[in-house]
């Protein structure tokens, strides 16, 4: 059954759902049964084996529970009631208890799974509609067992899933997930460096980190990545993850993976670290956008003031109205150190592009921009197609942050412009109309690899038509078109020194002139006998960094207005990435001569119409 047949065939069971559940609510139900079959199934080879080691060590009077595990193998959970979906059908008139001692018999990492979907209150409610024995006959049907359905198909099937169930409820389904391809496109990021990693055969330990976990996904194609490329690394995953439904689905996914279900907490991240003393080596998240950090403003700000670098938001603050700049610092909080050469972290985050530029010098945004840029953190952002996720359709930016960049990216920024590198896709799902191919995904990854500025050439016929693109260092001479036809140069990859981004603000002040057009001097103080400012007047210079700012003050400013002076106190220094900038390509408008006979022609075409009309 393939990944769509098996959606429908999940979401068929809100048939029986309709009348006695409101459609937003059908998740409450779906989701925890489709859990609970999946781990009925992952379990179902080693049923017999752990029912006669409980038996055997329970009379022995021995703690079972060491002995279970060994049983169920990879799997880090197990049941030890004698039912299953499928026996559950054989007694209707007690499935009710029957169920309950089911869930009951599951290991405590697995009871807490369904004690987020709070199953209980659903069980009753389907008991008093009538309608439990129906449902769970539904489920019975399915067979989730990994070797049918893999751990990527399970992940598509409770994304799409969530994405229904958020649709319906009005909730954006962005904050659960995150697009497969954008993710696979991540980890190739941060892994294309680190050829220990991936070099088949090295038995290296490494680990994973989301702090915006949602179901896992993030977690799971990183896994799966490393496995692809060397099994032989062994990679812990870590999460935290704040939406009770979405935690449950990443512990599940987590418990059937054999990872240890403790290295996934539930929580907000900003106020409750779920893992305060820990470092990783490799970090991916998806925070919200634009969503505000209000309701954990007092504890943010308390560790920001208290802690000060010490703890995770010492550089600044931002603007209440948008946390995803906080969760940026708390990656940078958990990079593992660098010592003598070895260790290290690299991350990779999503964010909309506020965090490029908003906030002046001297602001939260700006400070927490400077620090990363001053500590040569950033090793490149990658600006994705716009309609991308499945609740928004702005522009979006991958941010790839290191502490272990190599010696020719040291002291360098990488920006990458992939919003042209997408294919539509057959069906749009909510606000996602496009996606990166696989070809778009290595292309995007062999310009981060390549760490050369190149641009995409855009090859037409005689006709206009587009016949080829190639990407091109721009160092090389771009291939000729087709006779007749041009060629058009779009720059993908730049690269800029950190310093390029920083600019000091300079505060500009003239003279307070009396009625009579006389300076007016202070009378007391410091300022007695100087010229004081006229607040009316006061103007601001972004003066670049590296730029000697008495020279840009006299060739920019003094021709203009020879009485003013720089209030040096007020000085700031400040950081910006205005990254459409450095790609915007001019083009030049067309002749009047051909407007003009275009304008002449469309009137022309609009008069004779209008005669029709008379006629």
């Amino acid at each position: 059954m393939n990944q769509q047949a098996l959606s429908a065939f999940i979401w068929s069971v809100a048939d029986l759902l309709r009348g006695d559940y409101k459609p937003h609510e059908y998740g409450r139900v779906i989701l925890p049964f489709t859990v609970l079959r999946r781990l009925d199934c992952v379990l179902a080879l080693t049923k017999d084996k752990v029912l006669a080691e409980h038996d055997k060590k329970t009379a022995a009077g021995v703690n079972p529970d060491p002995f279970l595990r060994r049983k169920v193998g990879k799997a880090k959970f197990y049941n030890t009631s004698p039912m299953d979906l499928p026996k559950l059908l054989g007694d209707q008139d007690h499935i009710r208890q029957n169920l309950y001692a089911y869930i009951q018999g599951f290991s405590p990492e697995a009871r807490d799974i369904f004690e987020r979907f709070d199953f209980h209150a659903q069980v009753e409610r389907l008991a008093k509609s009538n309608l439990l024995y129906l449902v769970t006959e539904k489920f019975a049907n399915i067979d989730l067992h990994p070797d049918r359905v893999d751990n990527a198909q399970m992940g598509h099937v409770f994304e799409e899933l969530i994405r229904k169930f958020a649709e319906l409820s009005n909730e954006t389904a962005g904050e659960h997930f995150t697009p497969r391809e954008v993710i696979r496109l991540m980890v190739n990021l941060i892994f294309i460096e680190d050829d220990d990693v991936l070099t088949p055969g090295n038995a290296v330990v490494r680990t994973l980190y989301d702090p915006t976990a949602g179901t896992g996904g993030m977690l799971s194609v990183g896994a799966e990545h490393l496995m692809q490329h060397n099994p032989a690394a062994r990679l812990t995953l870590f999460g935290q993850e704040l939406n009770d439904e979405s935690y449950a689905i990443c512990k599940a996914d987590m418990l059937i993976r054999g990872q240890a279900v403790e290295n996934i907490v539930p929580g907000n991240t900003l106020s409750e670290d779920g893992f305060a003393r820990r470092r990783f080596d490799y970090m991916l998240s998806n925070p919200p956008f634009g969503v505000e950090w209000k309701k954990v403003e007092k504890a943010v700000r308390r560790e920001h003031e208290e802690k000060g670098f010490d703890g995770r938001f010492g550089p600044g603050l931002p603007r209440v109205s948008d946390g995803s700049m906080l969760f940026l610092l708390h990656l940078v909080s958990k990079m593992s150190p660098v010592v003598d050469g070895e260790g290290g972290s690299r991350f990779g985050i999503v964010l909309n592009g506020s965090p490029l530029f908003t906030g002046g010098a001297g602001s939260g945004e700006s400070e927490i921009r400077r620090y990363l840029l001053e500590n040569d953190l950033v090793e490149a952002i990658i600006g994705l197609p716009t309609d991308m996720f499945y609740n928004t359709g702005i522009s979006t930016y991958i941010w790839i942050v290191s502490n272990k960049k190599p010696d020719d990216r040291r002291g360098w920024m990488q920006l990458i412009d992939a919003s042209g590198f997408w294919q539509k896709m057959r069906k749009s799902l909510g606000s996602k109309r496009k996606e990166l191919g696989d070809g778009h995904i290595a292309t995007i990854t062999r310009l981060f690899g390549d760490f050369v500025e190149a641009e995409r050439v855009i090859l037409f016929d005689a006709e206009g038509r587009q016949v080829a693109q190639h990407i091109v260092p721009a160092t090389q001479s771009a291939p000729e078109p087709p006779p007749g036809g041009k060629a058009k140069a779009v720059p993908v990859s730049r690269i800029f020194r950190n310093e390029d981004f920083g600019y000091t603000t300079i505060t500009v002040e003239r003279p307070l002139r009396d009625e009579a057009g006389n300076i007016v001097l202070g009378q007391k103080g410091r300022q007695k006998g100087k010229p004081q400012p006229d607040s009316s007047l006061r103007d601001t210079e972004n003066v670049p960094l590296g730029q000697d700012i008495g020279e840009y003050f006299a060739r920019e400013v003094l021709p203009h207005a020879p009485d003013a002076w720089i209030d040096e106190a007020k000085s700031k220094v400040g950081y910006e990435i205005p990254f459409n900038r450095h790609f915007y390509v001019f083009e030049p408008p067309r002749p009047l001569e051909e407007i003009d006979a275009e304008l002449k022609q469309v009137s022309a075409s609009i008069m004779r119409m209008l005669g029709e009309l008379v006629k």
